[in-house]
């Protein structure tokens, strides 16, 4: 692929059409007592009230989530249904890529003339998932209940170890050093607050008032609550949970919802508040790692999205990661020599937490803003998903009124 081309040519993403929810942290907020996808559907109704987009225009919607919810069952039509449109859609999930896959999803419907307004809605909670009950034969138990979060955290069932220690394996391969993955914690940090504080996170995140089924108020979510500001002394006290591994290096389960709109170039311009900014999807790449090493596998894939476009460090503006674990970013940083200090610049998701189904959606609404405040330019979006996966996209920003 050349370095003029694009994936998906008729695809745009509308700016300004988007937004998510702020991510309370596990248990902390009224979100954890609603139905995640009623939340997340009127949601996207009152966002695209306020972006000024008419639920009218929405042709297909592209769910993306992981973790159960009451009357998933019935998926993106109910969903539709719940801000009163009758449109059809699906339903698809890859962990903590899904975020990215369902823009991916959405951008070859309309390429496909699918519908030439096509919404992405994704979305998770992970408190209080749900326990299922599976018969099992094979197990003396005959019955077997598995608790959909944290089970799937503790144990990947084709090496039979956890999460974190796809870290420490990685850490150890990459040699990497405790003081630096201390640095690199305390920077995201530093990184995610001074977005806050400029007002930056106002362009992304939208208050949203919670309602229970009855209509009473439940609260609103209008923060990342649960994030607070550290200390780089705090940090070198933690324990080593593993290699390089510690609490403060790692992120933690959240809940939440993000949202946007992918569409032709005619009906970009009708629906963005500034249709003098392009956006598009330019090329992907997804590859699996060895067994265990899940951190290097977002550094592989961009490597091999660069190997197959030309693109390389210098030609990105703006580079956004999914990081579960600080590790993620010192092995980037080795394998493409590059600073991880000009990566995340206005947050991430080893801060603001891990919901699974919209992270990556977050992080990519982040990145188009920060590009757009550039004045343009190419926007990496990476990130790594259970099973040792890695995923990379770049995506073009245009602005044609700087010209």
């Amino acid at each position: 692929m050349k370095h003029d081309t694009v994936l998906y040519p008729r695809a745009r993403i509308p700016y300004g059409t988007w937004g998510a929810s702020y991510f309370p942290a596990w248990q902390t907020s009224a979100l954890a007592e609603v139905n995640i996808g009623q939340f997340a559907a009127e949601s996207m109704n009152r966002i695209l009230g306020l972006r000024r987009v008419p639920t009218e225009a929405l042709e297909y919607l592209v769910l993306g989530s992981t973790i159960p919810w009451h009357w998933k069952f019935w998926n993106a039509p109910l969903l539709a249904a719940t801000f009163g449109r009758r449109i059809p859609g699906f339903h698809l999930e890859q962990a903590c890529a899904t975020g990215l896959q369902a823009v991916l999803a959405a951008a070859a419907q309309v390429d496909g003339h699918g519908g030439d307004v096509v919404g992405v809605l994704t979305f998770d909670r992970t408190s209080d998932s749900p326990v299922g009950v599976f018969p099992e034969r094979r197990s003396y138990e005959r019955t077997i209940p598995i608790n959909d979060v944290w089970e799937n955290f503790g144990f990947d069932p084709a090496t039979g170890k956890a999460m974190i220690a796809t870290a420490g394996a990685a850490a150890r391969k990459h040699k990497l050093d405790r003081q630096e993955i201390d640095e690199i914690v305390f920077c995201r940090y530093e990184q995610y607050f001074a977005a806050k504080h400029s007002g930056f996170l106002d362009k992304v995140c939208v208050p949203l008032d919670l309602l229970n089924l009855q209509g009473k108020p439940l609260g609103r979510i209008d923060q990342d609550t649960g994030v607070r500001q550290i200390t780089l002394e705090s940090l070198r006290q933690m324990r080593e949970l593993d290699t390089c591994v510690t609490g403060g290096g790692q992120t933690h389960a959240s809940d939440g919802m993000a949202t946007l709109l992918v569409t032709t170039a005619e009906r970009a311009a009708e629906l963005s508040p500034r249709p003098e900014i392009e956006i598009r999807l330019v090329a992907r790449a997804e590859v699996r790692a060895n067994p265990s090493l899940m951190p290097e596998a977002p550094s592989l894939a961009v490597m091999k999205l660069f190997e197959r476009t030309g693109v390389s460090m210098k030609d990105i503006a703006v580079a956004k990661c999914h990081n579960p674990f600080a590790v993620n970013d010192a092995i980037f940083s080795k394998l493409l020599d590059h600073d991880w200090h000009d990566v995340n610049r206005t947050g991430c998701s080893l801060v603001w937490g891990h919901p699974q189904g919209p992270t990556l959606t977050r992080s990519l609404i982040e990145g188009l803003e920060e590009a757009v405040e550039l004045g343009g330019g190419k926007v990496l979006l990476f990130g790594c998903a259970a099973g040792d996966v890695g995923v990379a996209a770049i995506f073009d920003v245009t602005d044609r009124g700087s010209r």
